[in-house]
């Protein structure tokens, strides 16, 4: 990338960070991880970060081929950025990343962008506490929606709407994200369940916050 510095190392974890190892890169991408996206919804769900440094990193990013820019078709008629086949091999490096990083301890009081929250589930979600369980749901995260299959002990976690789930669950991504890793009762926020209640219920216990220094 032009004028990017490089670590002029050929190892390819260094080739890989001259390309996403600026500040903001891989959270670029992380937002990208579940589809395409306005500048502004970028700027929302990294709201730490200036225009200037995010018109920088997004501009990088397409010249390295891993980020490109496309334009909707009428009605629309707005520019979203999305994730190339390139940059979209980086999602098994940012499942790793996050799940290693959740083990540390949390140092901000910042809330999680919804595409970062949903990243999170896909991380701990408990494959043997799920075993045996089948459902789908709609999960209604502010204006952010979200489809959520559990069948044989595997999530499968993507953007979009779900016809006929089996339960529903709205309410803000933050009184979501506080039920789900135990820092608040369910009662004692603003989420809604819809449909099957107990199901609602038991699939907000399957994923347990990891325990910071744990190895697991």
């Amino acid at each position: 990338m032009a004028g990017a510095r490089s670590y002029e190392d050929p190892c390819g974890v260094a080739r890989a960070l001259d390309v996403v190892g600026e500040r903001w890169a891989l959270l670029v991408v992380r937002e990208l991880l579940f589809g395409p996206k306005r500048f502004t919804d970028l700027r929302a769900g990294l709201p730490t970060a200036s225009q200037n440094v995010l018109s920088t990193r997004l501009r990088e990013l397409e010249e390295a081929g891993v980020v490109r820019k496309r334009k909707l078709p009428p009605p629309a008629a707005s520019s979203v950025y999305e994730l190339t086949e390139r940059g979209a091999e980086l999602r098994p490096v940012l499942f790793h990343l996050a799940r290693w990083g959740s083990r540390g301890a949390i140092t901000t009081s910042n809330e999680l962008s919804t595409d970062a929250l949903v990243l999170a589930m896909l991380t701990t979600f408990d494959r043997d506490r799920a075993a045996g369980l089948q459902v789908r749901a709609h999960l209604r995260l502010g204006p952010d929606e979200f489809r959520l299959s559990i069948d044989k002990g595997l999530l499968d976690l993507r953007r979009g709407n779900l016809e006929n789930p089996d339960v529903t669950i709205e309410g803000e991504a933050g009184a979501f994200r506080a039920v789900l890793f135990g820092l608040r009762e369910l009662d004692r926020t603003d989420l809604i369940i819809k449909g099957d209640e107990v199901l609602g219920r038991e699939l907000l216990t399957l994923f347990p916050r990891p325990t910071p220094g744990s190895g697991s």
